[in-house]
C-alpha cells in the first residue's frame, strides 16, 4: 500500500514516472484525469445534482431502480454489518440509490458519496464507478488508486449493467474500507450485475409477451366473428368479445381456464361434439343454447395441432358467425340488391303512369303483389322499384325465375335443404332464397311455371311466415315481402288445374297489369333516347343525334318482345354500325321489311318513314305491274299486311291486281 501511495504522489503530485506498482488501467485513467485538469487535492466530486435535477433523473430511471432494488438487497444481505454499502448508478455515473450500514454511509457522505452525486471520471477522477463505466468492464479500485485524495479512504468494486441490446445503462457498486475488501468483493458485484441484466431480459420478454397478448386481444376483439379456443375438455384458452356476446356470457364474467359448459347451458350436444371429438367442420350450421335463448351459428373449426403435426389433445378453435351476417355477405356477393327506383322508369303514357301510381301505392304496404304482363314489359323493373320505394329498401332483394330452374331443384333453391337431404346435397346443407331474402323482398318471376307440389309449400310459407328446409325438421321464421310475376293467365291456369286456386287467391292481393309497348308507343322516342345513351356509354362509342327516320320506323312497330326487344334492337344497331350511329339500315328485317336501295348515308334517310314507305310501295307496285302477291313477296310480308298499308296511304285497289 505504501508503494502505491508513493507512486500516486510521484506521478500525480510531483509528475515523476514512478508507476512500477500501478496497474495499467489505473495508470491510463490517471493520465486521462491529468489531461482533463482534474484537481487531485479537491475535497469532493465536481458535481452533485440539485433536488429538481435528481428528481428528473430518478423519474427517468424508475423502472431500472425498481427492478434492481431486490438484487441490491440480496447482495447487502451477504455483506451486512461488514462495513459495506451498495450503490446503483446510471450510465452517467450519477448515484441513484444507496443501501448499506448507516455508519459507513455517514462517513462516506463526507466524501460526497451520496445519492445524486456524479462519480464519473470527469467529476470524481479515477474511481471504480467512473472507470468501470468508461472502460465498460468490471473494475475494482483500491485506496491510493483513486486519483482524488478525498476518495482514497475506501475501496470500490463496480460492475457495469447492460440492457437487452448490450448497451451499458448503469452499474452496481460495493464500497467499503480498504481493509475489508477482498478479490471476492468484485465477483459479488459482477454476479449481481449479471442477475440484474437477466432480470432486464426477462422483464423485456414479459413486456413483449404482454404487448403481444394485448395486441392479440385487440385484434381478436376487432373481428366481427366469434373466436373460441378450448382444450378437448372445453376449458377456455381464448374467447373474444364477439364470442361472449354470441354465447350470452357477460363481459364481467371471468372465462379463461373455465369450462365453456359451466358458462352456457349443458344441453349443447352439437357444440360439445365438436369440442370433445376435435372434429373439423367448415361452414356448418349448428344450434347453440345460451342463457338468452337458442341461436343458429355458422361454425368452422380448426384443431390445435401438436408438435408431431397431428390433431392431438391440445384442443380446438371455433370460428362462429351469425347466420344473418353470413347471409348478408352472400347477398352482397351474389348481387341480391335492387338497383332500380321509380325515378329510373321512362314513360309519360297515361296507361303506364297509372301502372306506376298503383305500384307506388303497393310499395307502402307489405301485401303480396302480383305483376301480370307479357314477356319483356319490365315486370322485374317494377318489382325492384316497389322494393326500393318500400320500408324494406335497406334489406335484400332476391329475384328468382321459377321457369328457369329444373323442376326437381326449385324446392331446394327456394327453401334450402339440410345435409343428406338427397344425393349430392352439400355438406352442411344450403340456405334457400327465402332465408337470404329475410328482412327484404323476394321476387318470384314466372310463378305460373312453379310445379304444383312446390305451390303447396309456398302457400304454407305465405300463410305461416315460416319454412322448413328440404329434409329438415327445424322451423325457421322468416320476414319476407313477396312479389310474384307471370305472363300467363293464372285464372285460366286454375281452371286447367295447373295452378292452385287457394294460392292464386293468396297471391292476388294487389294485382298490377303492365302495359305492352304497342299500347304506349308515345313512349318509344324517350325509350330509344334512354337506351341509346345508356348503351353508348357502356360500349364506349361516339354519340350522335338519333335520325327521325329511325324513330319513326320503330314507333310504327308493334314490338311483340316489348321493351326488352326495343333495347336489343338498339344494341344491335350500335354494334353493327361503325361509329355508333343509329341508322335504319341496321334494323332487323321484322322491324323494317321495306329497305332503300341506297347506301346508309343516302339522302333517302332524310325523309320520314311514312314518306319512304309510301314511295317504296308505289315503286314496287309499278315494277310488278300491280301484282300484289309479288309485292308482298318482295317485302316479306303477308298480303293482309300489305292491304292495311295500301289503305293507310289511300292506294285504290282498282289500280292493282
Amino acid at each position: 500500500m505504501s508503494n502505491l501511495k508513493e507512486s500516486w504522489q510521484d506521478f500525480i503530485i510531483e509528475r515523476k514516472n514512478n508507476v512500477a506498482h500501478v496497474r495499467e488501467p489505473i495508470l491510463e485513467s490517471w493520465q486521462r484525469c491529468l489531461d482533463d485538469g482534474i484537481d487531485p487535492l479537491k475535497k469532493s466530486v465536481k458535481r452533485i445534482l440539485s433536488s429538481k435535477e435528481f428528481e428528473r433523473v430518478l423519474e427517468l430511471h424508475q423502472p431500472f431502480i425498481h427492478l434492481s432494488t431486490p438484487y441490491m438487497n440480496n447482495l447487502y444481505a451477504f455483506v451486512k454489518d461488514s462495513g459495506f454499502v451498495i450503490s446503483l448508478v446510471d450510465n452517467n455515473g450519477v448515484i441513484l440509490k444507496i443501501i448499506g450500514d448507516q455508519g459507513v454511509k455517514e462517513k462516506l457522505y463526507r466524501g460526497s458519496f451520496v445519492e445524486g452525486a456524479d462519480w464519473s471520471e470527469s467529476s470524481a477522477g479515477t474511481n471504480a464507478i467512473g472507470t468501470a463505466l468508461y472502460e465498460a468492464t468490471p473494475m475494482q479500485v483500491y485506496s491510493y488508486e483513486h486519483f482524488c485524495r478525498f476518495a482514497q479512504v475506501a475501496t470500490c468494486s463496480c460492475a457495469p449493467i447492460r440492457d437487452v441490446n448490450n448497451h451499458v445503462i448503469g452499474a452496481i457498486n460495493l464500497t467499503g474500507y480498504d481493509n475489508r475488501v477482498t478479490s471476492h468483493t468484485l465477483g459479488m458485484a459482477v454476479a449481481s450485475a449479471y442477475a440484474i441484466q437477466n432480470a432486464l431480459i426477462m422483464d423485456k420478454a414479459q413486456e413483449s409477451i404482454k404487448l403481444a397478448d394485448t395486441y392479440k386481444t385487440i385484434v381478436f376483439d376487432s373481428i366481427n366473428q366469434g373466436v373460441l379456443a378450448t382444450d378437448s375438455n372445453g376449458i377456455i384458452n381464448h374467447l373474444n368479445s364477439t364470442a361472449r356476446t354470441m354465447l350470452g356470457i357477460s363481459p364481467d364474467v371471468a372465462c379463461l381456464n373455465k369450462s365453456i359448459f359451466t358458462l352456457i347451458p349443458t344441453s349443447n350436444d352439437s357444440l360439445a361434439g365438436l369440442i370433445r371429438n376435435l372434429r373439423f367442420v367448415a361452414d356448418e350450421e349448428i344450434t347453440v343454447n345460451t342463457r338468452k335463448g337458442a341461436f343458429k351459428y355458422n361454425v368452422t373449426s380448426h384443431c390445435i395441432k401438436n408438435v408431431e403435426g397431428f390433431c392431438g389433445n391440445d384442443g380446438i378453435v371455433l370460428i362462429m358467425d351469425e347466420l344473418k351476417r353470413v347471409r348478408k355477405m352472400i347477398r352482397k356477393m351474389s348481387g341480391a340488391m335492387a338497383s332500380i327506383s321509380f325515378d329510373n322508369l321512362i314513360g309519360g303514357n297515361a296507361k303506364y303512369q297509372k301502372t306506376i301510381h298503383i305500384a307506388k301505392k303497393a310499395a307502402q304496404s307489405d301485401s303480396t303483389v302480383l305483376l301480370l304482363g307479357e314477356s319483356g314489359t319490365g315486370k322485374d323493373v317494377i318489382a325492384q322499384a316497389i322494393h326500393n320505394h318500400s320500408d324494406r329498401h335497406q334489406g335484400p332483394f332476391v329475384a328468382i325465375n321459377c321457369g328457369a330452374i329444373p323442376r326437381e331443384l326449385i324446392g331446394s333453391e327456394l327453401f334450402g335443404y339440410v345435409e343428406g337431404a338427397f344425393t349430392g346435397a352439400r355438406k352442411g346443407g344450403n340456405v334457400g332464397k327465402f332465408e337470404l331474402a329475410d328482412g327484404g323482398t323476394i321476387f318470384l318471376d314466372e310463378i305460373g311455371d312453379m310445379p304444383l307440389e312446390m305451390q303447396t309449400h309456398l302457400l304454407r310459407v305465405l300463410e305461416e311466415k315460416k319454412l322448413t328446409r328440404i329434409g329438415g325438421q327445424d322451423v325457421i321464421p322468416i320476414d319476407v315481402r313477396i312479389i310474384v310475376a307471370t305472363n300467363r293467365d293464372l285464372s285460366e291456369e286454375v281452371k286447367q288445374n295447373r295452378f292452385r286456386q287457394d294460392l292464386f287467391y293468396r297471391l292476388n292481393v294487389i294485382t298490377i297489369h303492365l302495359v305492352p309497348l304497342r299500347d304506349r308507343k308515345d313512349d318509344i322516342p324517350d325509350l330509344i333516347e334512354f337506351f341509346y345513351n345508356q348503351l353508348i356509354g357502356t360500349m364506349n362509342r361516339t354519340r350522335y343525334a338519333i335520325p327521325k327516320a329511325y324513330i319513326d320506323i320503330l314507333s310504327n312497330y308493334d314490338f311483340p318482345g316489348n321493351i326488352r326487344e326495343l333495347q336489343n334492337i338498339i344494341e344491335r344497331s350500335i354494334n353493327l354500325s361503325s361509329d355508333g350511329q343509329l341508322d335504319p339500315a341496321y334494323l332487323p328485317e321484322e322491324v323494317f321489311p321495306i329497305r332503300p336501295n341506297g347506301t346508309p348515308d343516302s339522302p333517302t334517310f332524310s325523309m320520314s318513314f311514312e314518306e319512304f314507305e309510301e314511295k317504296k310501295l308505289m315503286t314496287l307496285i309499278n315494277s310488278h305491274d300491280g301484282n300484289l302477291s309479288k309485292v308482298a313477296k318482295d317485302l316479306g310480308i303477308a298480303r293482309s299486311t300489305l292491304y292495311r298499308k295500301l289503305d293507310k296511304y289511300g292506294v285504290s285497289k282498282k289500280f292493282v291486281k
